[in-house]
C-alpha cells in the first residue's frame, strides 16, 4: 500500500533505502517475516478454537447462562487474535493512513460489543447475539493473513538463500598469524585465508595459491573455474581442493551477494504506475467505505424499517466485505514472485518500473561481441604459404604468444596446445599493441601479428584477406626471417543458444537489430548466425545511443543489450537497458536488467517473465476490483428483497470468508509465475530450490 513518507511514523532501513509502512504488522511482515508468521500461528492457535465453541454455544444454547460463556471467550479472541488489527488501527490513525486493519477493527468491535452490551444490560437492547460473527470473522481473517504470508514468504526465499551462502566468520591474516573473525569484521584490503570446501566470505582477489572455485550461483556454470593469483573470486561461492589466500575487494552492499540483494529489494520498493493508482487508491477505501457501511446501516433503518440489530449487521457485513487487502496486495504479489523467480534464474530487475517497461518493450538492439559472441576469438582456420606445413606455422605462431594477454594470443597458444602441435623455445619475446607479438625461434626472427609489416601480395593471401572479410574473420600473418610462411584466421563465435534466443524474440513480437562497432563482414557473419536481419555496423558509442533515440522518436520502446563501456550510454539512453553480467561495471550499472549468468539466452527469459508478470498484476487487479464490484452490494442489502433481513444471520461471516478468500487466491494466482514456461535459461535455479 502507498504510504506518504511525510505522514507515516513507522520505517525502516534495509540496503541503504528507507521502507515506510501503514502498520506495525506489516513493518514486522517486511522485516522479519518469519517471526510474523509464528506469531499469526500462534493467534490462530487460540482464535480457532475459541470462535468454534462460541459458535457451537449460539446455535445450540445448551444451558442459560451460555450467553456468559460466550461473551468471556470472544473476549478473549476479540484481545487476543484482534490485537493485530487493533494496533493496526491505531498506526493507521497516527498516520491518517487508511487500511485493512481500521475496516475489520471497527467492524468486529461493533459486532462484539453490542452483544456484550446485550449481556450486560439484558433488557434494554433487542436480544440479539453475535459473538460467534465477531470471532469467527477474526479467525477466517487471520488465516487468510497467515495464507498469504506463507505464499509470499517465497518470494523473499532468495533473500534467505543469499544470506545463507555467506559464512559467519572469516580466517583472518595478520603479520602471518591466522585468526578466526566475525563477518561482520572483515573490511576492503584484509587477507582471508580460505581452506579446501568452505565458502569465500567476501568478493576479492586471489594473491597466493592455487584451486578452483564452483561458481554456480554467481554464472549458473557447473563445471568448476580455475582459480590462481590475480583472479577474482566472488563471496558465496564454494572454494575447491587448495588453500587461497585473498585480498578482500568488497564486502556487504557493495558485494556481489550485496547487489543481488538490493536489486531484489528494490523490486519491491520501487513502483510500476500500475501499482502507484492501486496504492493511493487502496489507502482512500477505508474511509471511504466506512462512510459506505454507515449510510447503508442507516438506510435500512431508516427507510427499510430494519431492527437495530440487523442495521448492526449490515454496517459490519459492509466493512468486512469491502476490506481493500486483495487489492492492496494484487501487484505486490505478483512483483514480488516475478522478481524472485527472476533472480532464481539469475535475471535481476533493477525495480518495479523496469518489468513494466521490459513488458512493453517491441524493439530490442543488441550489441555483438561478448553479447551474442562469446567475446573470446578462436582459431577458425590455418592458411600456410606453399610448401609450408600448417604445424609450422601455428608452432611459430604459438611460441611467440606464450605470456601475452591478447585475445589472438591466447587462441592461438590454446589451438597448438589442443592438437599437440609443440610449441619451440623462444628468446627475446616482446608484444607490440596493434602490431602483434614478437621473437627469435631457432635463431630466426618470428612477426605474429595483422600488420606485420603489410600483409603479402601472394595470391594465397590476397584470397584469404577477401574470404576472410566476408565471413568476419579476423587475420593475423607469421613471418620468419623476413618470409611469410602464412596465416591464421579468427572468429569470434555466436555464443550457443542465440539463434534460438532471437527467434523466441521473434516469436513476441519484438524487432531485432545488431548494433556492432565491429566491421561490417564480421557484424553480417555473426547476425546471419544469429539469426538477425537488420545490421548496423562501425557504430561509435555515440551512434549506438543516437540509433536507440531514433528508433524512440519512431514511437518503439526500445531494450538495448549490451556488455562494455561503450555501450552505457545506449543502455541508459534506452527505455530498458539490458546488461550481460559477464560485462563491465559500467555496463552493469548502466543497465535496468542484469543478466547475471552472462547468457543472451536469459534476454528472452527476462522479457516473457516481465510480461507474464504484467499480466498477473492486471489480473489480480481486476479480480480484486471485481470481488467489491459484486459483493458489495449483496452486503449492502441487495439480497433482502427476495430473502428478507434473516439473511444477515450468515453474510457477515459469509462476508468474512470471502474476503479472505480473495486475497489468498491473488497469491495463489501470483504463484503461478514460478511454473510459467519460459525461453531462455535452463529451469535449474540460480540459489537452488525455494520451494
Amino acid at each position: 500500500m502507498y504510504v506518504d513518507p511525510r505522514t507515516s511514523t513507522l520505517s525502516l532501513v534495509r540496503e541503504n533505502r528507507t521502507y515506510y509502512f501503514c502498520a506495525e504488522s506489516c513493518r514486522e511482515s517486511f522485516a522479519q517475516p518469519e517471526a510474523h508468521r509464528a506469531r499469526l500461528a500462534r493467534q490462530l492457535a487460540v482464535a480457532w478454537p475459541l470462535a468454534a465453541v462460541v459458535a457451537l454455544l449460539t446455535y445450540t444454547a445448551p444451558f442459560p447462562e451460555w450467553p456468559i460463556v460466550a461473551l468471556g471467550l470472544a473476549a478473549i479472541v476479540q484481545g487476543y487474535a484482534g490485537r493485530t488489527f487493533y494496533r493496526g488501527t491505531w498506526d493507521a490513525l497516527r498516520s491518517r493512513i487508511g487500511n485493512m486493519d481500521l475496516l475489520v477493527a471497527v467492524a468486529t468491535t461493533a459486532a462484539f460489543g453490542y452483544s456484550a452490551a446485550v449481556v450486560v444490560l439484558p433488557g434494554r437492547l433487542p436480544p440479539s447475539l453475535y459473538f460467534d460473527a465477531s470471532s469467527l470473522i477474526l479467525a477466517l481473517i487471520l488465516t487468510g493473513n497467515y495464507l498469504e504470508q506463507r505464499t509470499r514468504s517465497r518470494a523473499s526465499a532468495v533473500l534467505r538463500a543469499l544470506r545463507d551462502l555467506l559464512p559467519a566468520t572469516a580466517t583472518r591474516m595478520e603479520d602471518g598469524r591466522e585468526s578466526l573473525v566475525a563477518l561482520d569484521l572483515v573490511s576492503a584490503g584484509d587477507v582471508l585465508r580460505v581452506r579446501p570446501h568452505a565458502r569465500f566470505p567476501a568478493d576479492g582477489t586471489v594473491r597466493t595459491g592455487a584451486s578452483w572455485a564452483e561458481e554456480a550461483v554467481v554464472t549458473g556454470e557447473s563445471a568448476p573455474v580455475p582459480k590462481s593469483p590475480s583472479d577474482r573470486v566472488v563471496g558465496g561461492t564454494r572454494n575447491g581442493d587448495g588453500v587461497l589466500d585473498v585480498v578482500v575487494t568488497a564486502v556487504g552492499p557493495s558485494s556481489f551477494l550485496g547487489e543481488v540483494g538490493r536489486l531484489v529489494t528494490d523490486a519491491e520498493a520501487n513502483r510500476m504506475p500500475l501499482r502507484r493508482l492501486a496504492d493511493r487508491i487502496a489507502s482512500g477505501f477505508a474511509p471511504a467505505v466506512l462512510v459506505f457501511a454507515v449510510g447503508a446501516a442507516v438506510a435500512w433503518a431508516a427507510f427499510g424499517h430494519a431492527p437495530l440489530p440487523v442495521a448492526l449487521l449490515v454496517f459490519v457485513t459492509v466493512a468486512i466485505t469491502a476490506c481493500p487487502c486483495a487489492f492492496g496486495i494484487a501487484t505486490p504479489a505478483a512483483i514480488s514472485l516475478g522478481a524472485g523467480r527472476a533472480a532464481e534464474m539469475g535475471i535481476l530487475f533493477r525495480g518495479e518500473e523496469t518489468i513494466g517497461r521490459l513488458a512493453e518493450v517491441d524493439c530490442l538492439l543488441v550489441d555483438k561481441t561478448g553479447t551474442i559472441t562469446l567475446g573470446r576469438p578462436t582459431v577458425r582456420r590455418v592458411v600456410a604459404a606453399p610448401g609450408v606445413a600448417e604445424a609450422t606455422v601455428v608452432g611459430l605462431a604459438s611460441a611467440v604468444s606464450v605470456g601475452s594477454d591478447h585475445p589472438l594470443g591466447r587462441a592461438t597458444v590454446e589451438y597448438a596446445r589442443g592438437r599437440g602441435i609443440p610449441l619451440a623455445p623462444a628468446e627475446a619475446l616482446r608484444f607490440e599493441s596493434g602490431l602483434g607479438a614478437f621473437g627469435v625461434v631457432g635463431g630466426g626472427t618470428v612477426e605474429f601479428g595483422r600488420r606485420v609489416a603489410g600483409p603479402p601480395a601472394d595470391p594465397w593471401a590476397v584470397a584469404l584477406l577477401t574470404e576472410a572479410d566476408a565471413g568476419g574473420e579476423t587475420v593475423s600473418f607469421v613471418r620468419y626471417s623476413g618470409t611469410f610462411l602464412g596465416a591464421i584466421a579468427f572468429v569470434d563465435p555466436v555464443a550457443p543458444g542465440v539463434p534460438t534466443a532471437i527467434a523466441a524474440l521473434a516469436r513476441e513480437g519484438i524487432r531485432v537489430e545488431l548494433v556492432t562497432g565491429d566491421r561490417p563482414g564480421a557484424a553480417r557473419a555473426a547476425a546471419a548466425t544469429a539469426g538477425i536481419s537488420l545490421v548496423h555496423s562501425e557504430q561509435t558509442p555515440g551512434a549506438k545511443r543516437d540509433l536507440v533515440a531514433a528508433r524512440q522518436r519512431e514511437g518503439r520502446v526500445v531494450g538495448f543489450v549490451g556488455d562494455g563501456i561503450n555501450d552505457a550510454g545506449a543502455l541508459l539512453a534506452a527505455d530498458v537497458g539490458i546488461a550481460i553480467g559477464t560485462g563491465t561495471e559500467v555496463a552493469r550499472e548502466a543497465g535496468g536488467v542484469l543478466l547475471v549468468r552472462g547468457e543472451f539466452a536469459g534476454v528472452p527469459a527476462a522479457v516473457g517473465l516481465a510480461r507474464a508478470t504484467v499480466r498477473k498484476v492486471r489480473q489480480n487487479l481486476t479480480w480484486a476490483v471485481g470481488y467489491n464490484l459484486v459483493l458489495l452490494p449483496i452486503a449492502a442489502g441487495a439480497l433482502v428483497p427476495w430473502f428478507g433481513f434473516g439473511v444477515y444471520a450468515v453474510l457477515p461471516v459469509v462476508g468474512a470468508l470471502a474476503m479472505a478468500l480473495s486475497s489468498t487466491s491473488v497469491v495463489v494466482n501470483s504463484l503461478t509465475l514460478r511454473t510459467v514456461r519460459l525461453a531462455g535459461p535452463s529451469p535449474s535455479l540460480m540459489l537452488g530450490s525455494t520451494t
